[in-house]
Formats: structure tokens, C-alpha cells, sequence
């Protein structure tokens, strides 16, 4: 952390700020109430000795910390997953007091900050999520739609020469979808809904991916990309996503910290001479797990071959090998994997 004398905490909504000054030194605190105006916080911060301000991780983003940052107040940001209240304040909240418990943890030294992103970041991050959302719309709308019909008495179950169902989603499937007649005109509209809705979700996550696929191929953002693609089950999507939010990965000092950041990191609870390790803490940041976790599963269909350049985009050959090198050790192991789960269930077996 920086050196500052006056320790400040900010209790930030979307149309107020609840401002606390804290001098260790003298113990002397000062409170104010502000709209969300990031100049008239700073004009009130700076009329304090080496002034730092600090507000708790949350909806309200990074605007307010970049905003005031540009105006000469140190400002940082705590990550409110590491913030412990004390046991005396449940039942006593409010945004005075909020404001003040910040300004003591920052005198105390006691915040972990959370990195900031630019704008030019946020905005990528934005825009990955914004593709991540139109996914989940669409997994839903098709939800909807399929399972409408079966209320009806109407099931697709068309199959191929050779005995197999077809899939849903297919031509033969919108055609069958297209064919479907009710006798309620009430029903009819909705399953229109339903349909179109459909429809228009899928629009949007092809205009998504294709915008996705422009902002990759960026100079600030392809390096990155490229590199992040020669991993096998990662596509231009996902490395969009990795690098967006991590935004630079020089800031893990090593393999395990990104892990722990993610939430894929192993739990824990022992004690004295007792070890014991549990699954992942899924404590960290979910977009960056669930797409690295959807990666994974492509591994065991991979080959060992490396992944092939995007055309039209070089590596670096340092990155190349290195990526060769870790798809040879994820092959590796989960070919261990592969016969330790044959060999216990030879062993139950028996």
C-alpha cells in the first residue's frame, strides 16, 4: 500500500456516497454525504493530509475509483470477500457506520485491494459477459420452447435409418417444430412466443460471437488470444474471456494464485494433526472457473497433437512449445486418471 496519513471510507450506492475521514494519528473523524459526484468527493478528500480512499467491492463497479483517481485522490477498491466485521456490529448497520468501519480497516492497514481494470478492460469483460448472458438466454428460451409442447401430447421422436433418435435442434427438428398445430388459439400464440424467442436469442449470440471475434483480433487483446487458443478445448471466445478478466496475467506470482482467484483451488479445513482437503472453494471469480471448467471437458476427446494456430495469426514459438508441452501433461494425465478408475473397478469387481 501507499504512504497516506489520512485514511478515508466510502460507503457507495447508485445516488449516494457516505464519506468517513479517519486520522490515526490524532483520531480525529470527519463525516460527509455526497450524491454519487466523484468531483465533489474529491475536492472534500483533498482538503485532508495525504488523503486515501478506500469502498467495498460490489455493483457499483470501478467507475467511482478511476473517476477518482483522475482527480488526484489515491482511492482503491477492497475486496469484501476478505472484509471481517466484528461479532458487537450485527444489528447496528447503517452507512455511517459502514463509511467508518472502512476508514479504521485502511488506518489499520487491514484492505485487500482489489485490482482495478482500465476502461478499455471493463469494457472487454463487458462485453464477455454480455455473450456469456446471451448464452443462458438462449438455453432457456429453448427450454421453454421444447417443453411447451409436451403438455400437448406432442414429443419429437423422429429417427434416423439406422434406429437412432435424432437430435433436437436439427433441421428435422425446426421443421417438426414448424408443422405443430393447436387447437387453442391461446396456445398457438404462445408457442409463437416461444419460438420467436428462440429466434431472437440466437441472433444475439451470433452478433455477440461475431463482435467477440473482432474485438479479439485487436493488437491489444490478439497475443493474448492467440496464445490462449493453442490450448486444447479453449476457443477464441474463451481466451477472450480469460484475458479480459484477468486482464494481465504478470499480476499472479504463480500457477496456484491464479487457481485461488479462479475458486479452483482445493478446500481445506484441518487442525492440529489433522489434514483434511475437500473439493474447490468456488471463492474466486465464476466466469473465468466456469469456462475453464467447460474446457476441461474437451481434454479427454483431444489428441495429442498440438492445437494449430488461429489462420491468419501467429505465436511466438516460446508460447508453442509451451502449450505442446502442457497438452502433453494434461493427456498424461488424465490417461492416469483413466487407469486408475479402470483398476478400481477391476478391484470392486471382484
Amino acid at each position: 500500500m501507499s504512504n497516506y496519513v489520512t485514511a478515508i471510507g466510502l460507503d457507495v450506492h447508485a445516488r449516494s456516497i457516505s464519506a468517513c475521514a479517519f486520522d490515526p494519528m490524532t483520531g480525529e473523524v470527519s463525516r460527509a454525504r455526497f450524491g454519487y459526484d466523484p468531483a465533489s468527493v474529491a475536492e472534500w478528500a483533498l482538503g485532508f493530509e495525504s488523503p486515501k480512499a478506500v469502498y467495498e467491492s460490489g455493483p457499483t463497479g470501478f467507475h467511482l475509483c478511476r473517476a477518482l483517481r483522475a482527480l488526484g485522490v489515491d482511492c482503491a477498491v477492497g475486496a469484501v470477500s476478505k472484509m471481517h466485521r466484528p461479532a458487537a456490529d450485527r444489528g447496528r448497520k447503517n452507512d455511517r457506520r459502514d463509511a467508518e468501519w472502512l476508514a479504521r480497516l485502511l488506518a489499520c492497514r487491514n484492505v485487500v485491494e482489489a485490482w482495478v481494470p482500465d476502461g478499455r478492460t471493463e469494457a472487454a469483460r463487458d462485453l464477455s459477459r454480455a455473450l456469456a448472458d446471451a448464452r443462458d438466454d438462449l438455453q432457456r428460451a429453448k427450454r421453454r420452447m421444447s417443453k411447451f409442447p409436451l403438455g400437448h401430447g406432442r414429443v419429437f421422436d423422429e429417427q434416423t435409418p439406422t434406429g437412432r433418435r435424432k437430435g433436437n435442434w436439427t433441421r428435422a427438428y425446426w421443421r417438426r417444430a414448424d408443422s405443430i398445430e393447436f387447437g387453442e388459439p391461446d396456445d398457438a400464440a404462445a408457442y409463437e412466443h416461444y419460438t420467436d424467442a428462440v429466434e431472437r436469442c440466437g441472433e444475439a449470440k451470433r452478433e455477440l460471437e461475431r463482435r467477440v471475434v473482432e474485438a479479439a483480433s485487436r493488437p491489444e487483446w490478439a497475443p493474448t488470444v492467440d496464445a490462449l487458443c493453442l490450448v486444447k478445448g479453449v476457443d477464441v471466445a474463451t481466451a477472450f474471456l480469460l484475458a479480459a478478466e484477468a486482464g494481465d496475467f504478470s499480476r499472479f506470482p504463480s500457477a496456484p494464485s491464479f487457481a485461488a482467484w479462479c475458486g479452483l483451488a482445493p478446500s481445506e479445513r484441518s487442525s492440529g494433526e489433522t489434514e483434511s482437503r475437500g473439493g474447490i472453494t468456488r471463492a474466486g471469480n465464476s466466469h473465468v472457473r466456469r469456462a475453464l471448467v467447460e474446457a476441461s471437458w474437451h481434454v479427454p476427446m483431444s489428441t495429442r497433437h498440438p492445437k494449430k494456430p488461429r489462420p491468419g495469426h501467429g505465436v511466438a514459438p516460446a508460447a508453442s512449445r509451451h502449450a505442446a508441452k502442457r497438452d502433453r501433461r494434461l493427456q498424461d494425465d488424465n490417461a492416469n486418471v483413466k487407469t486408475t478408475n479402470r483398476a478400481n473397478a477391476s478391484r470392486h469387481s471382484r
